[in-house]
């Protein structure tokens, strides 16, 4: 079998970043009805570029698969429905928008971020794949496409009068098979005097927090600020400013202008996130090399913890069924046998079961009904709002268990 290719730059990829071994994707829960069907498993191998140093993916199944009928609606996480409206607020105070401005926003998904513009009067377009979630947005007035990003989207979206002077998308480039043509669509959309922010998590943080579950079939780019920086400069469009959020458990808000506009220049928080890259190793392949070790010795701990508690006698069962835990159990072959089952507020979730380890999804009232002694948060990253939401765990003596970034009891 010949070598993958670096989708940036088109190098062979011969380096590993990281081997999560085979899963399943993680975004496909089991119907009930269908648990004794055959699942498909993919190869969960990062790759890093040894000249641009992106971190990816091979591609293996097409988007299609993925995002056809999908399960991730943003409006139900709270935490998530309020981020995306400090963003609007900023942005629009920031970069004066009106009812003349035209914003895109790209997988705009159930209109969750677009609802903040409509509600100023400020013209809006989603381009969202997923048909069943974007049904979800028209129904609540967001003018909305159903359609993949890239190139030919974006020439029939010009074609049609849509220039953006902000083109928005959080969480989507790094769900991008075809990242060139998806940023090539970025230029050809982007009205002259525009910007585009997008946001996604940052490698750094990957890194340093340990964040390993956040790899998964459905994510084929992970982006430090100086990878991400050279897929832009190759389109023709600059990078001049950036902000580190605390989303996703550490994301990189990326502001883009076309090259030539001189009306944004580079600021300072673009030019010391660089120097704090490089300082840090991400300039260089050795520091790309030294993230396995850790993560072997993340799943042993998350083991050891599980089958200690179960020699004596304790009840465990999950908390979310987020893409990242599905990445954790199946890398660390966690089933039934050590966690009973899970809970989600999501219904769409409900009474389906995990994918590959086929542990049951419930309603979080079932925590109460069955008095787990211990209650393993996989969505790590809203820790304090799952804490809150659960707290009467303590009534019986349960403790919260958080895997990432080490096994930590919280009494």
């Amino acid at each position: 079998m010949g070598r993958s290719l670096c989708r940036s730059c088109g190098t062979p990829l011969q380096h590993t970043f990281l081997d999560l071994g085979m899963s399943p994707l993680a975004n496909s829960y089991i119907k009930a009805d269908q648990a004794n069907r055959m699942e498909p498993f993919y190869p969960l191998h990062a790759f890093v570029c040894e000249k641009c140093l992106l971190v990816q993916l091979e591609q293996f199944s097409s988007p299609h698969d993925i995002f056809s009928d999908y399960a991730y609606f943003s409006s139900f996480s709270d935490s998530w429905l309020a981020h995306a409206k400090r963003y609007v607020d900023m942005i629009t105070e920031r970069f004066r928008f009106n009812s003349e401005s035209k914003v895109i926003e790209i997988a705009s998904n159930d209109g969750y971020l677009l609802q903040n513009f409509v509600a100023r009067g400020i013209p809006v377009l989603g381009v969202e794949p997923a048909a069943n979630v974007a049904e979800v947005a028209k129904q609540k007035g967001i003018n909305t496409t159903v359609a993949f990003f890239g190139e030919k989207t974006a020439i029939d979206l010009r074609e049609k009068g849509w220039a953006g002077d902000l083109i928005i998308g959080n969480n989507v480039l790094a769900h991008v098979p075809d990242l060139n043509d998806f940023v090539k669509g970025l230029k050809v959309l982007l009205g002259k005097t525009g910007l585009i922010t997008m946001e996604f998590p940052h490698l750094l943080q990957l890194m340093e927090q340990n964040q390993f579950d956040t790899i998964y079939h459905e994510h084929f780019s992970y982006f430090s600020f100086l990878a991400v920086e050279k897929v832009f400069a190759t389109h023709g469009l600059k990078l001049f400013d950036v902000e580190e959020l605390p989303t996703h458990g550490g994301s990189l808000r990326i502001y883009a202008c076309h090259a030539q506009d001189n009306s944004k220049p580079v600021g300072e928080r673009a030019k010391a996130l660089k120097s704090r890259e490089e300082d840090a190793g991400f300039a260089q392949l050795a520091n790309y090399m030294s993230f396995r070790p850790r993560v072997e010795a993340t799943k042993r701990k998350l083991l050891s913890f599980l089958i200690a508690a179960k020699e004596k006698g304790k009840r465990i069962a999950a908390y979310g069924a987020p893409a990242k835990g599905n990445t954790l159990l199946n890398y660390c072959g966690v089933r039934t046998d050590l966690i009973d089952f899970t809970v989600d507020r999501s219904p769409h979730k409900q009474g389906h079961l995990l994918p590959g380890v086929r542990i049951p999804i419930h309603a979080p009232e079932m925590i109460r009904e069955a008095r787990p002694d211990y209650l393993l948060i996989l969505p790590w990253n809203i820790r304090e709002e799952v804490m809150q939401q659960m707290a009467h765990i303590r009534e019986w003596g349960g403790k919260f268990v958080v895997p990432i970034p080490e096994v930590t009891v919280y009494p």
